[in-house]
């Protein structure tokens, strides 16, 4: 097992993975960790789902062209859901207010789904897996993956986590500097002495994209990120929260 420094600082982002069974004790502290994950009121208003089975793992490859996706050998779907809550609510005769038709209610479900999934990028990461996060499950096709995971009204997919023994090993990509991500008090006021700190940082993150292991490129840091802002726009997921129960009104 990892020391909590090693597990943390030299995390990288796997997609390439050995063919080798995950240990079932490894995915027992993993379920654990999930599960002992701190949500909002201790609702717990997520789900994931384990995904073992290749066929499946290569749909959803074959609709986001992710190899990760169909080389690890655990897929897991962590998803916002208030359909549980609801379900014992219906059975205890109780009515439920229409939280899920509020930002607060939607930003709720991804705020417990993205703590669960860091819970279990930690353990894994300390019982030596290798993992990747995969947001495309959750713009590429929201309602085809919806489909194929078999998902209720009241639940959506926040992201994905591939996990498995890693067949590669990454360079440690390089992230912002302190300066830029804590600020003391109040948020920052000196701008101009900020942007230069982030235009350094750009340098940086396009030196690395030029000479990293494992395939390089001409990416920077701020053009490359826009140009994803850019193609997210074309992303009708209000349209997909929509159809899963989720009517957005205030």
């Amino acid at each position: 097992m990892k020391d909590v420094r090693e597990t943390l600082l030299e995390r990288t982002s796997v997609r390439r993975y050995e063919r080798e069974i995950i240990p079932q004790e490894t995915m027992d502290l993993i379920y654990e960790a999930v599960r002992n994950t701190p949500t909002s009121y201790n609702g717990q208003q997520f789900s994931v789902i384990d995904i073992d089975d290749q066929a499946l793992k290569e749909e959803l490859y074959a609709l986001t062209n992710q190899k990760q996706l169909k080389t690890c050998n655990r897929l897991l779907i962590f998803c916002s859901d208030y359909n549980k809550i609801a379900r014992l609510a219906e059975k205890k005769g109780l009515v439920v207010p229409p939280f899920t038709d509020t930002m607060d209610g939607v930003t709720i479900g991804i705020i417990d789904a993205s703590l669960a999934m860091m819970s279990a990028v930690v353990a894994a990461q300390a019982s030596g897996l290798g993992s990747n996060c995969v947001g495309y499950l959750r713009t590429v096709d929201p309602k085809r993956v919806a489909e194929l995971l078999k998902l209720p009204k009241g639940v959506f997919v926040v992201c994905g986590l591939a996990l498995g023994i890693p067949r590669e090993h990454p360079d440690l990509k390089p992230k912002q500097p302190k300066e830029l991500v804590f600020f003391r008090n109040e948020y920052r006021q000196d701008t101009d002495k900020m942007v230069e700190e982030l235009e350094a940082y750009d340098n940086t993150v396009s030196q690395y994209n030029r000479t990293r292991a494992g395939g390089t490129s001409d990416n920077d840091w701020v053009a490359h990120i826009l140009n994803y802002y850019d193609h997210a726009m074309a992303y009708r997921i209000k349209d997909y929260l929509r159809d899963q129960g989720y009517d957005i009104q205030r």
